[in-house]
């Protein structure tokens, strides 16, 4: 089942909804998708919601047009600034952390489908996403230092753990784009697809990922998340504990009695 609604013209967000996968879509095309107040706080508590819909089992992120995500809107920026409005100075509580959280936090799998250019915040979004599927022209540009800023929305503590910390840190220090090519050759991204086939294989990855074992997924993503800054024996017990839940969930009892019996499984997420 698929659900949708008509794009209104000021409308900076939007989502869809089939075979339990929910779409957001960054929608400011004429802008690149960049990231003014009203876009912030739409896909913050669209990320929001769709944590706490049981029925939503993972989600795609993706930007209308020819972008993923320009990152800051540095009009709307740099006209706060002009104006000595305090605004500029909170978006990174009020906005970008809580984004970047409820992206890292979601009890499902997120997938990112990155069209064209991600830079800055929109970068860092898709850093911050389980999985990535980029475009043959999409590009990834740590766009901080540029403006005269650090980085923040997280990218200072995903990006090092996709490609490591000297590899991060030149990309962070030169603002140096990189292709989707190189993105998948350093491990940035996940898969490259052509251009016109993003969102459908973001899509499709997730449909298969909201079939399966999604209490299971929620328990990989946490233990994961956990040993990153863990010792051996924290992560030992994080596995422990994790098993432990996982045990006495339908799905495992669904997929040993599958197995058992020569058929195909069917997750229910419980």
């Amino acid at each position: 089942m698929s659900t949708a609604h008509d794009v209104a013209a000021d409308e900076v967000l939007t989502t869809s909804d089939a075979d339990g996968v929910r779409t957001i879509t960054l929608n400011r095309p004429q802008a690149y998708n960049a990231l003014n107040i009203a876009l912030k706080e739409a896909l913050r508590d669209a990320l929001i919601a769709a944590a706490a819909e049981e029925e939503i089992r993972a989600v795609v992120l993706t930007g209308a047009g020819k972008a993923f995500c320009a990152g800051q809107d540095l009009k709307e920026h740099v006209g706060l600034l002009q104006a000595e409005d305090p605004a500029p100075l909170r978006t990174v509580e009020e906005h970008y952390n809580p984004i970047v959280q409820a992206i890292a936090d979601m009890p499902k799998p997120t997938i990112a489908a990155v069209n064209g250019s991600a830079a800055g915040a929109g970068a860092a979004f898709s850093y911050a996403c389980d999985l990535r599927v980029a475009g043959k022209s999409a590009s990834f540009t740590g766009a901080f230092a540029g403006v005269g800023l650090g980085p923040d929305s997280g990218a200072s503590w995903t990006l090092q753990r996709l490609v490591g910390f000297g590899r991060a840190t030149e990309l962070m220090l030169l603002g140096r784009k990189v292709g989707a090519e190189e993105a998948l050759r350093i491990g940035l991204v996940n898969e490259v697809v052509d251009d016109d086939a993003v969102l459908s294989r973001a899509q499709e990855l997730a449909a298969r990922l909201a079939a399966g074992p999604t209490a299971a997924f929620r328990e990989i993503k946490r233990v994961l998340a956990a040993a990153s800054t863990s010792t051996l024996a924290e992560a030992l017990e994080n596995e422990k504990a994790a098993q432990t839940r996982l045990g006495a969930t339908h799905d495992h009892r669904e997929a040993v009695d599958a197995f058992v019996n020569k058929r195909a499984p069917r997750f229910t997420g419980k």
